[in-house]
């Protein structure tokens, strides 16, 4: 995603651009040079123009060359960007076809006509009839000059010959050469006349007024340093303000050599000076053309060079200008894209850089508005969710409390709403009424509760809906064959505004509540009795015997034997039941010593086999009995107690079936006494264990009460159970600890 670039990024790419172009400026230099070097146009054809023109051919060839690098970079992103579906690249795309397309079609008509015009432009500069007018010019000149020059090798000829033969250079006919030569030279288009003996010194000079007067005559060594001997005549071209001065020096006679020579003639004439500025204008003007001929062809290149390069720069820079126009649109676009995902992961504080004023910037301003304000609400809702999370917290903590209470209590708790649906059910519920929370929750408890609790519910349940207030009552209900004594309290839920939202229920198990208070209620009674009856015992009997003792030998009466008798049998009753009460009412603490159960029990059961033949005792332990805390003299009451009951329940004929294992899944160690006989009732059951309840007429109702006080000082418990098919089972479970 495209971001702002950081300060340090920024100034990177500036020094990296930086020694770039100080690399290429060598670069640029070192193929100029060559190119001048390799490319020489000729000696007519200036170096500083060479080295110009290859210089700006370089330097815009080189920025065409990084243009396309940019281009071409720029063209594999979008390739690649459309390939891998970035955002933006179809965008790109579609203003890049729209500008090459705009900007190909008018440029290539432009181009077209361009190269046409330069053609033909050049072919006119260098047509056929301004080529030969020139070489005419020049041919006329050259011309002239040479006619200039044939016409003083003819009339210095014609005179060097006359002059021979009239004998002008003698002595005595120096006055006939002087006016010779003058003549000569006013009759001839001649404009200088000079002749000099054989050592060549002057002896007649004669010039035109057209002439410099700083003219001077040839010296000796410039005429023999000319060695006329060759040719028969010197040419010398001298310059003067009024012209060039074509002088022809040859030999007396003509074509004279070394001792033949009598004298030498020099004859000139003068081409005017403004004739001389044509014929200069017209060299200087053919040289012109011809340098210029010889860039025809470059030149016509380099336009064509020139021309292609600013074809290309136009459509490259407008290739460029679309990935930039593109760039600004779509830039903005993305990182807004960027910016909105960004925002749907939850990133609410991204913002992103102001874009300018325009219709973009202003769409950046108002997604910037968007997300601050986004980013409030969520700041605001997370403060609230905050607050309602600990709310909810508090309200979690608080339900765990009373959960956890509701676990812990003892008593049992059932609630359900204003629709009869069970909310709540602790386990202390499930255990006294043996229900199950997972049958009963969210669940209508008239579909979900035994029929033995669903009416008694109802009933309650309206009881208190009609008279709005608590009610409060004890009950006895069966639970799992075994009779149970509660004490129900029912109380209607009500909210702030008094509308009912339910009914909860409070229940206690005080069945041993109340066995208890009775087992203490019967212990006062027996220690009572125990003090007031055992008192007049002893009186009573020794009375009994001392009247035995003295009256039996006097007194032959069976009567008063029998009468004695019986009063010392049931004082010795009395005295046996008022001992069991006296036992019963200060029945010592266990003393707890870790033993084991097994042997204990095999003894006991074997000690039975032997006094009861009739009926069949088995004895089933498991291998490894853990070790318990135990009083053994009191454990060995209890299965006294048990295992004569159980015989006295079958009589002389029956089995007694003892067992002794640890319960799969549960840390107790578990005493079973079974026995086939009539078994016990359901009413029977409630009180078997109160102190002087028996089912025996003979019985003293102290035995079970004695073995419940013992389970009960061992930590242990003991219920009564009905036997399969017949009979009872009393089962004891002592609670085993962890290193046990």
């Amino acid at each position: 995603m495209p971001q702002n670039r950081p300060p340090s990024e920024e100034r990177k790419r500036r020094k990296r651009e930086l020694i770039l172009i100080l690399c290429l400026l060598p670069l640029v230099a070192l193929l100029t040079f060559a190119e001048t070097h390799f490319l020489n146009f000729g000696a007519d054809f200036p170096l500083s123009h060479t080295l110009l023109m290859f210089a700006i051919i370089n330097i815009n060839l080189l920025l065409l060359l990084l243009l396309i690098f940019l281009v071409f970079r720029n063209l594999v992103k979008l390739y690649y960007d459309r390939k891998q579906g970035q955002p933006g690249a179809k965008l790109r795309t579609r203003l890049l076809i729209a500008f090459v397309t705009l900007t190909l079609l008018p440029t290539t008509v432009l181009f077209i006509f361009s190269i046409n015009f330069i053609s033909t432009s050049i072919a006119f500069w260098f047509n056929v009839p301004v080529e030969q007018a020139l070489e005419n010019s020049i041919s006329v000149g050259r011309h002239i000059y040479t006619q200039t020059t044939d016409n003083n090798r003819f009339f210095i000829e014609k005179t060097a010959d006359e002059i021979q033969k009239k004998k002008l250079l003698h002595t005595q006919t120096a006055k006939a050469l002087q006016q010779y030569a003058a003549g000569r030279l006013a009759a001839l288009p001649m404009d200088t006349l000079d002749i000099h003996d054989p050592k060549g010194k002057i002896l007649f000079s004669a010039k035109s007024e057209k002439l410099d007067a700083s003219l001077t005559p040839l010296s000796p060594e410039e005429i023999f340093r000319l060695n006329i001997n060759d040719t028969g005549t010197k040419n010398i071209t001298e310059t003067f303000l009024s012209g060039e001065l074509i002088r022809t020096i040859a030999a007396i006679p003509f074509r004279a050599e070394n001792e033949a020579i009598e004298g030498y003639l020099v004859m000139g004439s003068l081409i005017p000076t403004t004739l001389i500025r044509n014929l200069e204008a017209i060299s200087q003007g053919s040289s012109e053309y011809q340098q210029v001929k010889l860039l025809r062809q470059p030149v016509q290149q380099v336009y064509y060079l020139a021309l292609t390069i600013v074809a290309l720069l136009v459509l490259f820079c407008a290739i460029w200008f679309a990935f930039y126009l593109a760039r600004t649109i779509t830039t903005p676009l993305m990182e807004l894209a960027h910016a909105t995902r960004r925002i749907g992961e939850g990133d609410l504080g991204f913002q992103i850089a102001p874009a300018g004023d325009d219709e973009i910037g202003i769409l950046v301003n108002a997604f910037n508005r968007m997300t601050r304000d986004l980013q409030m609400g969520q700041e605001q809702l997370a403060l609230s969710a905050r607050m309602l999370r600990q709310q909810n917290a508090e309200i979690e903590e608080r339900r765990r409390y009373i959960e956890t209470i509701l676990k812990n209590v003892s008593a049992g708790v059932i609630s359900f709403n204003s629709s009869g649906i069970v909310t709540t059910i602790n386990p202390s519920a499930e255990k006294m009424l043996g229900l199950s929370a997972g049958s009963m929750l969210k669940r209508p408890y008239k579909k979900s509760i035994p029929e033995t609790y669903r009416k008694l519910a109802e009933n309650y349940e309206k009881t208190i809906r009609e008279s709005k207030s608590d009610l409060e009552f004890p009950i006895s209900l069966t639970v799992d064959n075994q009779p149970r004594n509660f004490h129900m309290h029912f109380s209607a839920l009500m909210d702030d505004t008094g509308r009912r939202m339910g009914t909860v229920m409070v229940f206690d198990d005080v069945t041993e509540l109340e066995k208890a208070q009775r087992m203490a209620a019967w212990r006062e009674v027996a220690r009572r009795i125990a003090h007031e009856v055992k008192n007049p015992l002893t009186p009573l009997s020794l009375s009994a015997q001392r009247l035995r003792r003295k009256y039996k030998n006097m007194l032959e009466d069976p009567v008063f034997n029998e009468c004695t008798r019986t009063i010392m049998d049931h004082v010795d009753v009395i005295r046996n039941l008022v001992n069991e009460f006296a036992e019963y009412a200060r029945f010592p603490a266990a003393r707890l010593r870790p033993g084991n159960l097994k042997p204990l029990v095999s003894d006991t059961v074997a000690a039975f086999r032997e006094a009861h033949p009739g009926i069949r005792f088995s004895f089933h332990a498991e291998n490894h009995i853990p070790r318990i805390p135990m009083d053994a003299q009191q454990t060995h009451q209890l299965l006294l107690n048990l295992l004569g009951n159980a015989a006295g329940a079958l009589g002389e004929k029956g089995e007694i079936q003892v067992a002794l294992f640890r319960p799969s899944g549960k840390n107790i160690l578990r005493l079973e006494i079974r026995d086939n006989g009539p078994g016990i009732s359901p009413e029977e059951k409630g009180r078997l264990f109160e102190p002087y309840y028996s089912t025996k007429s003979s019985g003293t109702g102290l035995g079970l009460a004695i073995v419940n006080s013992i389970v009960t000082e061992h930590k242990a418990s003991i219920e009564v159970l009905d036997n399969s098919p017949s009979g009872a089972c009393f089962r004891i479970d002592y609670p085993l600890h962890e290193e046990e």
